[in-house]
């Protein structure tokens, strides 16, 4: 019985991973065409006529901030300084008890001002808005927190005033261009595509002056080196393919565009979600396609936003353990809409997908290593296929990450310096032992936490962008 049964196992496993993997190697393919495609279209854009047509919607950028004294003068300097024709700014402190708006009032001359303020869509209560003397577009809205990121994005949701809304990360640094980049797809077809996603990049050891990137450099941390191959292969082959099919169901609450009446149409952010990027587009699907309104949500690989990516373990554990109860949220959440005609290609395969190959993994993948343990000790092993499965998996997963570095450099090439492909390479090679297993446990760990009620944020360590740079 007991061999049965692991047999049974093991050759399950086995087909989960080579399913999953050529699922992988699909959308690294699907990937590399779009990647192709979007170079050539955006030679053909110029991105002087966004920047001088009067034609270009205006743009609110939603920095929410909770104790980022430490990054908060050179993040707001940045997004003041972008190259877009017509921007505003709002900063919402979220309650923060460290100097967050002191450090924003003495950068800024902030002015405590008298205006209505109408909630459309709820959050905490608003103590004071602030309006800068120094740069007239930046409003500061200083409220309660209920330890929220996505409670605070409503708080500046009911302040906006632009058609379109870009959310961003308060401890992150966009490149000048990238609104104009990331508004390419929007301009081309505005009447279907509702939002587009950026990339994000790892800004550790990166030179930050000014609220500006000076000088891209790969991290001396072999922890924060493994972070820049997972965040290339998640955004260059993962979010790419996925947006080409119309299935991208997540942009990264780093950086990312929508309308601004479409999120108000859902009721703004969900304030008790743990992952408000990937349930707010959840959710933004579920209205229109239950409308049957054409749309797209696209992802453009070159607008980059860097942030900073935590630099020891604890922290890096907290992030993935909070990713997955995030995802977990989401999909118990819209369980309903899976295998549903009205769904289309978001219930019969996305949604299932994510189930499958993202929310599991850590459960099989962990099981797996269990029962062949077990087949090991008993001497049920079958030597063939434990090499099979090593060299198989191995050898699979390090194409597609080598994938996702050569996409990089053959398109982007952030990274100049031959020594740091170099590493980034070699980084492919070595990411699967001890790194994968501790990532899976960590994500089993997200998983359990939910299960349990446990769905709070705990804070990561960071040191700030302007000491990360030379």
């Amino acid at each position: 019985m007991m061999s049965h049964f692991l047999e049974w196992a093991n050759n399950g496993l086995f087909l989960y991973y080579v399913t999953c993997n050529l699922v992988y190697l699909s959308l690294l393919l699907v990937a590399f065409y779009t990647s192709a495609r979007h170079q050539r279209r955006l030679q053909s854009y110029r991105l002087d006529w966004i920047k001088s047509s009067p034609l270009s919607p205006p743009i609110t950028v939603l920095a929410p901030a909770h104790n980022e004294q430490k990054s908060i003068r050179a993040s707001v300097r940045s997004l003041l300084s972008l190259d877009y024709p017509q921007v505003e700014v709002i900063v919402i402190n979220d309650g923060s008890n460290d100097g967050t708006l002191n450090e924003l009032k003495e950068e800024f001359e902030l002015r405590q001002m008298n205006a209505l303020y109408i909630q459309e869509v709820k959050s905490a209560p608003v103590k004071a808005l602030y309006r800068s003397v120094r740069d007239p577009r930046l409003l500061v809205i200083d409220k309660d927190s209920i330890g929220s990121k996505a409670d605070a994005i409503n708080a500046g949701l009911n302040a906006a005033t632009s058609p379109y809304m870009c959310v961003v990360d308060a401890d992150s640094v966009l490149e000048p261009d990238a609104l104009l980049r990331i508004m390419v797809p929007v301009l081309s077809d505005p009447k279907q595509v509702i939002g587009a996603g950026g990339i994000v990049r790892v800004l550790n050891a990166s030179g930050v002056k000014g609220g500006r990137l000076q000088q891209v450099l790969l991290p001396r941390k072999g922890i924060e080196v493994v972070q820049v191959v997972e965040y290339l292969r998640a955004f260059l082959i993962g979010r790419e393919a996925w947006a080409q099919m119309n299935m991208l169901m997540i942009i990264s609450g780093a950086f990312g565009v929508f309308r601004t009446d479409l999120v108000r149409a859902v009721g703004g952010y969900r304030a008790d979600t743990v992952g408000e990027d990937i349930d707010l587009v959840t959710r933004l699907h579920r209205y229109l396609l239950e409308r049957n309104q054409k749309y797209r949500i696209q992802f453009v690989p070159d607008p980059v936003c860097w942030t900073e990516v935590p630099s020891d373990l604890r922290s890096l554990a907290r992030q993935r353990a909070r990713w997955q109860k995030g995802l977990f949220d989401v999909l118990w959440r819209n369980r309903d809409m899976m295998f549903r005609r009205r769904y289309g290609r978001i219930g019969g395969f996305a949604l299932p997908y994510l189930w499958l190959f993202e929310l599991f993994a850590p459960v099989v993948e962990i099981g797996g290593i269990f029962t062949i343990a077990l087949a090991a000790a008993l001497g049920m092993l079958s030597r063939e296929f434990f090499l099979q499965f090593l060299l198989f998996g191995y050898a699979f997963a390090t194409v597609i990450s080598i994938g996702s570095v050569l996409q990089e450099e053959l398109t982007y090439k952030r990274y100049n310096d031959w020594k740091d492909v170099a590493r980034l390479i070699g980084c492919c090679f070595l990411e699967h032992f001890p790194y994968r297993q501790m990532h899976m446990f960590w994500r089993l760990q997200g998983l359990w936490q939910y299960l349990r009620g446990d769905t709070s944020w705990k804070p990561l360590k960071r040191r700030g962008m302007e000491s990360a740079g030379v």
